[in-house]
């Protein structure tokens, strides 16, 4: 482990160069955020700010944090899940004089050690997936808050907690929910997921997905696109809700909806995406049949209770990386991928560049933002923000302009007829 007080702390400075063409890799496919860097380098709005980021360590992000660092942003990050840094990626930043603590397989000792390095100077921002890096400065360094401008949030689980921080009056600083906007929630959390998520299972377990019953748990986006990538790949899905209107869609989108009581017993691979803890309990795995395969791709590791499978179990063994082995006392085999971690990142790299390129677009404009408005003298509220649908519909555009792809536009007559509410049949 390489350690430079007050700079960086990661797993192998030796893997920097194949770090380096990682993230080269994910430049290429990341042209809106390489637009927007070289358009804003040359006014270095963020000289004098600093960004403090908890984000998973991956290439993408890699491409975010020097597109705010060549826009002369101050960087410290750290990575939001155990398990999501790229050792490599980690490497390649720290050799770039981006102050970083990321290791994969962190305990959660160094987990929070590593966020509260981020913060021994109070930061101007902070971007969150998953929003620790928001709950750790409420919980232990609120006066912290009072330097802070505002933050983002980039993931569902994240957003939710904090519109019921900001209800509670107990959020203390701004925060723009980046995951509701249209190009991050509609691409990010269902391609990217969708993509990643089946990525990560056949890279830990190589199995063949065509003509198994692929058991999805919520039909949110990141559910939705998990379940649309696994039918298009011959599995027969079938989804768990327990959100009627959820269910509904699920159902005239072509899946069969069951409770998970009856879907673990004829399931042969299993998907959470909820959010919610305990959604596949020791009852659920006491019911599957030989074999099966269980993951999550949720933020939080406490979609599967591993404590209850544990307790049902005679032996465990690690089969491959991130693939672990569950004898019941009934002698079935279950196959636990990731621990239960997020395993698009855990057990593959994570959504593909072309997809972070919006969502990371959209952090860059919502910072941007940050920083212009208390340069205009601007007071946002304490509470969780929608970004600007300009914000949305520019990045749409950009994205499109660089996939070679034109629309059409209103005419001024049509633009009045939208809102001509005296327009009758």
């Amino acid at each position: 482990m390489n350690h430079v007080e007050g700079q960086y702390k990661v797993r192998d400075l030796s893997l920097a160069d194949k770090g380096r063409m990682r993230i080269e890799w994910a430049e290429s496919r990341m042209p809106v955020l390489m637009r927007l860097r070289e358009e804003y380098a040359r006014s270095n709005p963020f000289a004098g700010y600093k960004v403090t980021g908890c984000l998973h360590v991956t290439k993408e992000t890699a491409v975010l944090i020097e597109t705010l660092v060549a826009c002369g942003a101050k960087v410290s990050w750290s990575g939001c899940n155990p398990l999501s840094t790229n050792d490599e990626v980690a490497a390649a930043l720290a050799c770039g004089g981006i102050e970083i603590y990321a290791w994969y397989g962190q305990n959660v000792e160094e987990f929070y050690w590593s966020i509260d390095r981020t913060i021994d100077e109070a930061p101007d921002t902070t971007l969150d997936d998953g929003a620790d890096l928001i709950f750790t400065i409420h919980k232990r360094f609120p006066h912290l808050a009072q330097h802070i401008i505002g933050g983002s949030e980039e993931t569902t689980t994240g957003v939710q907690r904090l519109r019921a921080m900001a209800r509670d009056g107990k959020l203390l600083y701004p925060v723009y929910a980046v995951n509701d906007t249209e190009t991050k929630w509609d691409f990010d959390n269902v391609y990217g997921t969708g993509q990643s998520t089946l990525d990560g299972i056949l890279r830990a377990s190589g199995v063949l997905l065509a003509g198994k019953n692929l058991v999805v748990a919520g039909y949110g986006h990141c559910g939705r696109g998990v379940a649309t990538r696994g039918r298009g790949m011959g599995a027969n899905v079938i989804v768990t809700e327990v959100r009627p209107a959820s269910a509904l869609k699920a159902t005239l989108d072509g899946m069969l909806v069951m409770p998970m009581d009856e879907a673990a017993r004829i399931g042969d691979i299993f998907v959470t995406a909820t959010g919610m803890k305990d959604v596949i309990r020791g009852k659920h795995f006491a019911s599957m049949k030989d074999g099966a395969i269980v993951c999550n791709t949720g933020h939080y590791d406490v979609e599967l209770n591993l404590i209850e499978l544990a307790e049902i179990s005679t032996k465990t063994r690690d089969l491959r990386p991130n693939n672990r082995e569950y004898t019941g006392t009934n002698g079935n085999r279950i196959y636990v991928l990731a621990d239960g971690r997020l395993v698009n990142l855990a057990a593959a790299e994570g959504h593909p560049s072309e997809v972070m390129d919006m969502s990371f677009a959209n952090q860059f404009m919502t910072h941007l933002s940050l920083i212009q408005s208390k340069e205009n003298g601007t007071e946002l509220p304490n509470t969780v923000i929608d970004l600007p649908t300009s914000v949305d519909e520019r990045i749409a555009r950009l994205k499109l302009s660089t996939m070679g792809l034109s629309i059409d536009k209103l005419t001024p007559e049509q633009e009045a007829y939208a809102i001509d509410y005296s327009a009758g049949t």
